[in-house]
């Protein structure tokens, strides 16, 4: 197992009366080489949850391990951590400082205290793997759209070889076509590069066609964890805490009302057509 939480509580402003229970007792396992996605509103505690997988922010009770080590134990490397358990922030501009993106990106391996020419080396594949063309390499990050920034900023965290790479809300502010260019991106990383992904979401849309397993979090606590059809299922349940299951559940389901026999557990466009062709008999 790359990542466990145990009973892991996290309580902002403990012994306070602003004290407010941000995590409730989080008890997950996160294998290597899984697709996650991580969803929630506002406020349920996803973020919170993401930053105490890197050791950003400590359990207030509970353990994090990573590959069987508890990483909360004061003589635990934290620096070699983070370069293995890679966290890409909503807002790329909190990641990005350097003058252009080539020396953003080298930031991160130059830091581990690598050799220059590997430095330059690790930044350039990790430019090229997150489709940055050359000839925005010296330009200031500051000058980029919102996806360019974006790509930048994982291809800062890709330079460290992480393990296990998180991505909060990297859609955010993007429009369609950024989002879609984004997430394939994100599922090509993870196909290519055998890493374990956690994509941090709010929409259901955004992880259907990428993720193998769902997490959903409420109020601190992990609601539902399953596989997508598992977990879309509940769709009624998910209404209630303010989400929504991708638009083709509810097709099928209306198509089920209608009494057309289809099965209602398809979560993609892909899926569903093929059901519905599969009960027309063509």
């Amino acid at each position: 197992m790359a990542i466990i939480l145990d009973h892991v509580n996290y309580i902002y402003n403990p012994d306070t009366a602003m004290s407010k229970a941000a995590l409730k007792d989080i008890s997950l396992q996160i294998p290597d080489g899984q697709f996650i996605g991580l969803i929630g509103h506002t406020g349920s505690g996803k973020s919170t949850l993401v930053q105490h997988l890197n050791g950003l922010m400590k359990p207030t009770s509970g353990s994090v391990y990573f590959n069987g080590k508890d990483i909360n134990d004061e003589e635990y490397n934290r620096k070699e951590l983070r370069a293995k358990v890679g966290l890409v922030f909503q807002y790329p501009e909190h990641q990005l400082f350097e003058i252009n993106c080539f020396q953003d990106v080298c930031f991160g391996p130059k830091n581990l205290g690598l050799p220059q020419k590997e430095v330059e080396l690790r930044a350039y594949d990790a430019l090229k793997k997150v489709g940055f063309p050359d000839e925005s390499f010296y330009q200031s990050p500051f000058d980029l759209s919102g996806g360019q920034k974006r790509r930048v900023a994982i291809a800062g965290v890709l330079a460290m070889k992480p393990d296990v790479l998180i991505l909060d809300e990297p859609t955010a502010g993007l429009d369609p076509k950024g989002r879609d260019e984004i997430l394939n991106l994100i599922a090509d990383l993870h196909e290519n590069m055998g890493i374990t992904v956690i994509l941090v979401s709010h929409s259901m849309e955004d992880v259907a066609n990428y993720v193998e397993r769902i997490i959903v979090m409420n109020k601190g606590e992990a609601l539902y964890d399953g596989e997508p059809k598992e977990v879309f299922s509940h769709y009624k349940e998910l209404e209630e805490i303010g989400l929504a299951a991708p638009q083709v559940t509810y097709v099928m389901q209306e198509l089920r009302d209608a009494g057309i026999p289809v099965a209602t557990d398809a979560t993609t466009i892909d899926e569903a057509a093929d059901e519905i062709m599969r009960v027309l008999g063509a």
